[in-house]
């Protein structure tokens, strides 16, 4: 099974690339967030891809998120889930070969720093109701915190940054603990210290390879990936897609 999480920052403006991008990769799940567009003003040719069945959960300009499911995958269309804390459609999750997957957003934190808290400790209380009824997931998104120091470029580094503090890495720990979760990207490039998902969009910073690591795939225990790459070379989004393909313990 092929998953694939990509912020596109606004889906209008990315329309083609993600088209394109479905054509050449073909995901059996594609997680988008920050579409920044309601229902109604999803652009052609994405809107109904034929092979996929679409969900759009997004209001104008601002956050959302999407799931496209391949037909393939399912052959009937998938029920959506929103948890009581989805808030600014930020959370859509459904079931893929019995597989619970979910596309995410996290706050930025900028504007209300507590908003951003509640929706991890939500986010934590969730995923450990899930993993006591014996649920597998795949929690997908853009969660606006590099993990760790080395998830961010030393030139961009400053434990006083939103997405670096403290507080943030202890409540995304809390989230893999309580729901026996692991960090599929991690977890397959342990070594790498130029692992990055987010570049600021300014003094070639992409080029540069001077980013951060905020975009996530984590999966239950047990749930086996083969490899989980970030593509910097793809799309014109201050976000790379991140690509990654399970094995056997996927249901694949």
């Amino acid at each position: 099974m092929k998953i694939v999480t990509w912020n596109v920052n606004g889906i209008r403006a990315r329309k083609d690339e993600v088209a394109a991008f479905v054509e050449r990769e073909q995901p059996d799940v594609l997680c988008l967030q920050e579409i920044k567009a309601s229902v109604d003003h999803i652009p052609k040719p994405i809107a109904d891809l034929p092979d996929y069945w679409s969900y759009w959960h997004g209001t104008k300009g601002y956050s959302g998120v999407a799931l496209l499911i391949k037909r393939a995958r399912e052959a009937d269309r998938p029920v959506y889930l929103h948890p009581e804390f989805d808030h600014e459609t930020r959370f859509a999750a459904t079931r893929v070969d019995g597989i619970l997957v979910a596309s995410i957003y996290v706050p930025n934190g900028g504007k209300d720093f507590g908003a951003k808290l509640r929706f991890l400790e939500a986010m934590a209380a969730y995923v450990a109701a899930l993993r006591a009824t014996g649920d597998r997931v795949v929690l997908c998104g853009d969660l606006n915190i590099a993990r760790t120091t080395r998830d961010v470029h030393p030139k961009e580094r400053n434990d006083r940054a939103i997405g670096q503090l403290p507080q943030e890495r202890a409540l995304f720990e809390r989230i893999l603990a309580e729901g026996g979760l692991h960090d599929v990207g991690r977890e397959l490039d342990p070594d790498n210290d130029n692992l990055f998902t987010w570049w600021a969009p300014w003094r070639n910073m992409r080029q540069r390879n001077i980013g951060w690591r905020l975009d996530y795939v984590l999966a239950s225990d047990g749930l086996a990936a083969q490899s989980c790459v970030s593509q910097r070379e793809v799309g014109t989004s201050d976000h790379a897609p991140v690509v990654t393909i399970f094995g056997e313990g996927a249901g694949s």
